[in-house]
């Protein structure tokens, strides 16, 4: 638990301005992966590590090491180096989580590819980062992994295991394959996870906290990917930050259904959990809901990990109410801004009353902000928290300057969690990462005079109605306290007379049939006239990526196509 003093600690803001510094214990890890395993095996070898629920793979920490380190040798026998970048297209199963450590242990750098990525999206990320290797998954759900990297190579069929050359993909030469089934031109990843450890080699491989070990992409709401680099210092502290807030230990179990190839899933999850020797509960490969309350029931899981919307759809499934929850005590709300109600019904319905709030971003490891255990209600549904240790955040203007404590402004972070960059996208990196080092993250916040920070939604997602600036968080938090909505997104389209009118996109509750005039009527005298939305949809459900993201650009041009309009339809 961090100092209840805040203000001593440099939590709370000073001088009236939104600018705060985080406390300096506990101390930076100076460790790389490798180095942060071997010392959990050291402390916690025969505790458990991970349970796979889908596969019935059990592992203690001390098992699991040795496990990493005959999959990091048979990488290098494979002809990878250090240095060389080793994709991975898989939902949640085992050979993801012995990949990412296994990779980091060989000194390779794993570039995390989304699962829901299609032929074209796998080949620029792939080809981007210049992957050697890629280990996939043969299908997950309508996906047909092997088909689709074929289509990208029709050379693999044909090529021989390890050797493939492919003129989409120059740098690509090895396939490894999930799964049973040999697949032409790839190996088997259990063949090469079974070669003999050879830990003096892989000891001798020259590592630094400060290199680059794993790539993620950033985008999914708006934009081109751009590849995050993160370095062993990055994810490894972060890790041990989110965890520390949650007071976890050796104790502690974690049912993580969010996916690993986001942040989320493995940084504060599966890497926070190595940081405290906690054991990690997977559910299945991809989020379901009854699995994963049965997971936590049968696991007796002491923290669960999730976005709103999966905690939307636990809280709703028919069954809820037949498991024993009890076990639970914290967790983390992330990934999407967290509604109010939804939060208060997983304090009180799934026994977490010590459900954290955390934010952040891919570029920063991605928590800048977290909860605690001991935030007061109306604070922990009310904001994400206060700053994190080592970082620092500041609240800006247009012109760059702090904004007085209340105002709002661009957050901007700066600290050990700042990405070294955008892998090879130097002009990218110049535009997020000004010559002080601040990451400037594109959302609008604003800090309290205890330094707790509220997200008040994108600087790109602010709407421009008639000359009033309209937040859609703000719309969003008010439409939730509707009974009958269960999900809700507030975004602008294009209108000749407004340059903007306000548009929501909503998700009933189970057995519910609001009307549009329902939800206009429900705004009326109660928010702002021009905060009512003008056009109201109802669907089954929303765009969102793989991390629950609301995908708002998707529902824009949805909107812009119904009503006949154009992007510069305005006035």
């Amino acid at each position: 638990m961090m100092p209840d003093s805040r203000a001593e600690t440099g939590i709370a803001p000073a001088g009236g301005l939104s600018q705060v510094r985080g406390a300096d214990a506990p101390a930076l890890i100076d460790a790389t992966i490798p180095e942060l395993l071997a010392a959990t095996v050291a402390r916690h070898g025969d505790r458990p590590a991970a349970i796979f629920r889908a596969t019935g793979d059990r592992w203690t920490w001390r098992d699991f090491a040795g496990r990493v380190d005959r999959l990091a040798t048979g990488l290098l026998d494979s002809g990878l180096a250090p240095g060389d970048r080793v994709g991975i297209w898989a939902p949640n199963r085992p050979e993801w989580l012995l990949t990412q450590f296994a990779s980091a242990r060989a000194g390779l750098i794993l570039v995390n590819i989304n699962p829901a990525y299609r032929p074209f999206e796998l080949a620029y990320a792939l080809k981007k980062t210049g992957c050697r290797a890629l280990v996939t998954a043969e299908r997950f759900k309508t996906s047909d992994y092997i088909a689709m990297l074929a289509e990208i190579a029709p050379e693999l069929p044909s090529a021989t295991p390890g050797m493939l050359r492919s003129d989409a993909l120059p740098d690509l030469r090895l396939v490894l394959t999930c799964g049973a089934e040999n697949h032409p031109g790839c190996r088997r990843f259990d063949e090469v996870a079974a070669a003999p450890a050879d830990p003096a080699r892989l000891d001798a491989i020259p590592l630094h906290p400060d290199d680059a070990i794993n790539i993620q992409f950033t985008s999914g709401t708006t934009g081109r990917p751009k590849g995050a680099t993160l370095t062993h210092r990055n994810i490894v502290n972060n890790a041990n930050f989110v965890t520390h807030a949650m007071a976890f230990t050796e104790t502690d179990s974690l049912c993580i259904p969010v996916p690993f190839y986001h942040c989320f899933g493995m940084v504060m999850g599966t890497l926070g959990c190595a940081t405290k020797g906690a054991t990690m509960v997977i559910p299945g490969e991809g989020f379901d809901p009854l699995a994963t309350l049965e997971a936590v029931a049968a696991e007796r899981c002491t923290a669960l990990y999730s976005v709103p919307t999966m905690f939307v759809a636990m809280l709703e499934h028919p069954d809820f109410g037949s498991f024993d929850l009890s076990s639970l005590r914290t967790g983390i709300m992330a990934g999407a801004p967290c509604p109010v109600e939804i939060m208060k019904r997983v304090q009180r319905d799934m026994h977490m009353t010590g459900v954290t709030i955390a934010y952040g971003m891919t570029e920063t490891s991605p928590v800048s902000f977290q909860s605690d255990l001991d935030t007061p209600l109306d604070k922990r549904v009310g904001s994400v928290g206060r700053i994190q240790p080592h970082l620092e955040v500041k609240i800006v203007d247009e012109a760059g300057n702090p904004v007085p404590v209340g105002d709002q402004g661009e957050l901007l972070t700066r600290g050990y969690s700042v990405m070294k960059g955008y892998w090879d996208e130097p002009e990218q990196t110049a535009q997020a990462i000004d010559a002080e080092g601040w990451m400037h993250t594109g959302d609008l916040a604003r800090l309290d005079a205890e330094g707790y920070c509220n997200i008040t939604g994108r600087v790109k997602d602010m709407i421009v109605r008639g000359g009033e600036n309209v937040y859609p968080r703000e719309i969003e938090e008010f439409l939730y306290t509707h009974p009958d909505v269960s999900t809700v997104q507030v975004f602008g389209v294009p209108d000749p007379r407004m340059g903007e009118i306000v548009a929501a996109w909503i998700v009933p509750r189970p057995g519910a049939a609001p009307t549009e005039e329902d939800i206009r009527d429900y705004c009326r005298d109660r928010i702002a006239h021009y905060k009512i939305p003008a056009v109201v949809r109802f669907r089954d459900e929303l765009p969102m990526t793989v991390t629950g993201k609301p995908q708002k650009f998707l529902m824009r041009a949805a909107m812009i196509e119904e009503l006949g309009l154009t992007e510069d339809q305005t006035a």
